[in-house]
Order: structure tokens, then C-alpha cells, then sequence
């Protein structure tokens, strides 16, 4: 399945919360809990402010067959904020491609290192793709706790 890796888009914004909240129902959900999924997954996200939080970033977005099925974003310090393939698109490669854009992204910016908090589900795709876990921690959203990890990756030594 070609895959085509393409800059973030506005109009966009709507299918990527649509994609992040169904991705976590089908796909995180073999991590969490039920109420942890609906709180992070909740049906009563602001599309506004979600959709803000992509300015000033740098975000890609994955199509495959013409369907969005991934997305990821960058910010300037090399933090990797909201990184997500659709349920239907796993195991194909999706994640690696884009991760390779934020990479490339990264090296290009000369930033020294990439961080991200990464859920349990995610945790053995980074690993394998050479980030280190600097801690476990649990973090707490719309009054849940969840337990994800710290994670880095050295870009330039």
C-alpha cells in the first residue's frame, strides 16, 4: 500500500481528532481501561482549541488509498506532542514513515534530541526505533490518572 506523507492542512483538523479518538477506543484500549479511554478519548474535546494546538508546529499527516491514516507533530524543541495511526492502518509502516518525516524534521533544525510521553501501547514501536525510556510516570487527564513513559532519543552526541 504506498503511503504518501504530506504537510498538515487546516481543513484537516477535523478527521485528525476523529482518527485520534477512534485510534485510542480501537487500538489503546487493549492498554487502558475503559474510563481511562473515555476521558482520553472524551466525546467532549474542544475542536477549536484541539485544533490550535497544531499551529506553530511542524505536523505531518499520512495518506494511504486516498484515507487519511496517521498523523504527527512536532514541536520546536523536539518534543513529539500527539502521534497517532488509524486502527485500520497498523502494521503497515504508517508509523515509521512518519516518523521519519519528524526525524528528518528534527535533523534539519539541528535539534540534539526528540522526547515524547508515550502510551503503553506505543511503547515497544519507539523502543524499536531507538528511543530510551527515561521514566515511567502517570499523568492524570480529565480527572484519570494514566501510566505512560518519558522517552528520548539522542540525535546529535
Amino acid at each position: 500500500m504506498p503511503v504518501t506523507i504530506r504537510p498538515f492542512q487546516n481543513a484537516d483538523a477535523p478527521a485528525l481528532l476523529a482518527l485520534f479518538r477512534d485510534t485510542i477506543r480501537r487500538v489503546n484500549s487493549r492498554d487502558y481501561s475503559p474510563e481511562q479511554v473515555t476521558a482520553w478519548a472524551s466525546d467532549e474535546i474542544d475542536e477549536a482549541a484541539w485544533a490550535s494546538r497544531f499551529l506553530g508546529r511542524f505536523v505531518v499527516v499520512a495518506e494511504a488509498d486516498g484515507r487519511i491514516a496517521g498523523f504527527a507533530e512536532l514541536e520546536p524543541t523536539g518534543r513529539i506532542d500527539r502521534f497517532f495511526v488509524s486502527a485500520d492502518h497498523q502494521g503497515l509502516g504508517i508509523g515509521r514513515a512518519l516518523l521519519d518525516a519528524i526525524e528528518a524534521e528534527a535533523m534539519r533544525l539541528g535539534l540534539p534530541r526528540l522526547d515524547a510521553d508515550v502510551s503503553l501501547t506505543a511503547l515497544s514501536f519507539f523502543e524499536r526505533r531507538g528511543f530510551q525510556t527515561i521514566a515511567s510516570q502517570v499523568v492524570t487527564l480529565r480527572g484519570v490518572a494514566f501510566r505512560n513513559v518519558r522517552m528520548i532519543r539522542v540525535l546529535i552526541a
